[in-house]
């Protein structure tokens, strides 16, 4: 008989690999199946997030950003440089070194923690109600072998969704993969969808010189975020030169004729435009990857949108079969899929008796941060205020500019602010949402006084060093009591 795995994880990406490394430690014998293939054809762990996502975007930002401050913002500093010129094949290579780097490193963390890896896809095979074990089949290009487990966890992430009058041939019409990928900045480049990845991806070319328009369907900018920081993100993103941002839109049709994409739309005000663009981007968010999982042949609930249906543990409807990240409810975030991963790992190891407490808690989405990297960049945790008035919550608002802060006026990075939301009786802290220098790092502090049930008045409580961006937290959190010192 072969050998019975305790967990069989399927997908390796942030939900996948943590919860095996997490089994693997909490003394469960672990095996996590992905079929994902690099550029080369070779087996690359990690996911969308770290192969086609998170972490090649960042790379490019971050290398776009630099050329972009070396030619329009650092001459206020003295600093000038003649014929400033970017090699974009140098800076895609530099993005792929960092995947690689990457991968190979969840590769050695599996080794580390004995957690066998295998290639290909994996489908649940129909289990008879007797059997005390899942069947597992992998699908390797043709080649097939079948793994058995006690526990089976569901990683398999999302992908892109499609439009069906712009098919994706990652020439001329691209997804997140792509983009990431182009050789050269297009001189016009069209993008369909204002969420995470469009803008980000948008930012990237827009500073590397493309000329970009950006067509979101949604009648208002970054509707899941605080109206405010939207307000004050498409002020200063469309105050530079080279990105418009047009709301309200419905695409008709997307042409392609000699190397030309045109996207014949109506606007909001329900105005025939046309769009001409040398690279169109589709960037419509992401669907549920449940292809090929055997859903049907085991009855796998799935909800009206494709996600696994699943309680606050991340249990799906099937006996031992559990499903986290992107392909479950909640929000498409990486952190949030590990911190899942992690759960299910520590549940499944106190049914084993592996455990002696049981640590795991459900994952909380107030308490999970929201980050886009666009420069400036825009991050936030808990309600907003729409969603605070619509609920009926009394609350309490301080709020705090980048620009009255004595190390953003040193970086030269003084656009955004800093709002924090507190119950107007408790002053229990609700929310907090930045817009500015280096938010995605800021965002933690609040998090963590979120997670501990802070008051407004314990941040302003806490010595925050000077000159620092924390500061400008700090003074919001004065500023919820009406005491903000510097402003």
């Amino acid at each position: 008989m072969s050998e019975i795995f305790d967990v069989a994880i399927i997908g390796a990406g942030p939900g996948g690999y943590v919860a095996a490394i997490r089994c693997a430690q909490l003394g469960l014998n672990t095996v996590c199946i992905d079929e994902w293939k690099n550029a080369k054809g070779k087996p690359s762990l990690g996911g969308t997030c770290l192969n086609v996502g998170c972490i090649p975007s960042k790379a490019l930002l971050e290398s776009s950003e630099k050329y972009f401050q070396l030619k329009h913002k650092l001459s206020a500093h003295g600093i000038t440089a003649e014929q400033v010129s970017v090699d974009v094949p140098v800076m895609i290579a530099r993005k792929d070194k960092i995947v690689t780097t990457f991968t190979a490193g969840i590769t050695s963390l599996f080794k580390k923690n004995r957690v066998k890896s295998m290639h290909g896809r994996g489908t649940l095979l129909k289990r008879e109600e007797s059997a005390d074990d899942w069947q597992i089949k992998i699908d390797d290009n043709g080649d097939t072998e079948i793994v058995r487990a006690k526990h089976v966890i569901i990683a398999t992430g999302s992908v892109p969704r499609s439009l069906p009058f712009a098919p994706i041939d990652n020439n001329l019409i691209l997804d997140n993969v792509g983009a990431l990928a182009l050789t050269e900045a297009p001189k016009r480049l069209g993008v369909i969808g204002a969420g995470v990845i469009g803008l980000e991806m948008g930012s990237v070319w827009r500073r590397l010189g493309s000329d970009v328009a950006i067509l979101e369907a949604m009648p208002g900018f970054l509707m899941a975020a605080d109206e405010q920081i939207a307000k004050e993100a498409k002020n200063i993103f469309t105050k530079e030169p080279g990105l418009q941002i047009n709301t309200g839109v419905t695409i008709k049709v997307v042409e392609v004729t000699n190397n030309v994409v045109t996207v014949r739309y109506s606007d909001a005000n329900n105005q025939e435009q046309v769009l001409e663009v040398d690279k169109l981007i589709v960037a419509v968010g992401r669907i549920p990857n449940t292809a090929g999982l055997g859903v049907n042949e085991n009855g796998l609930l799935l909800d009206e949108r494709g996600f696994v249906v699943v309680d606050q543990y991340c249990r799906s409807n099937l006996h031992n079969v559990y499903a986290v990240g992107d392909v479950v409810r909640g929000p498409m975030l990486a952190h949030k899929a590990s911190e899942e991963g992690v759960t299910v790992a520590e549940m499944i190891a106190q049914i084993e008796k592996k455990s002696q407490t049981s640590q795991n808690e459900a994952v909380d989405f107030n308490m999970v941060p929201w980050v886009i990297y666009t420069a400036p960049e825009i991050a936030w945790v808990g309600k907003n205020e729409q969603e605070l008035r619509a609920a009926g919550i009394a609350y309490k608002a301080g709020q705090f500019p980048f620009i009255a802060n004595g190390r953003a006026r040193a970086m030269g990075e003084t656009s955004g602010f800093i709002k924090v939301l507190a119950d107007e009786k408790t002053d229990r802290v609700l929310g907090v949402h930045m817009i500015g220098p280096h938010v995605s790092e800021l965002i933690s502090e609040a998090v963590m006084a979120m997670k501990f049930s802070a008051s407004s008045e314990d941040i302003a409580c806490i010595v925050h060093a000077h000159p620092s961006l924390s500061e400008v937290l700090h003074e919001a959190a004065l500023g919820a009591d009406k005491r903000a010192l510097h402003i």
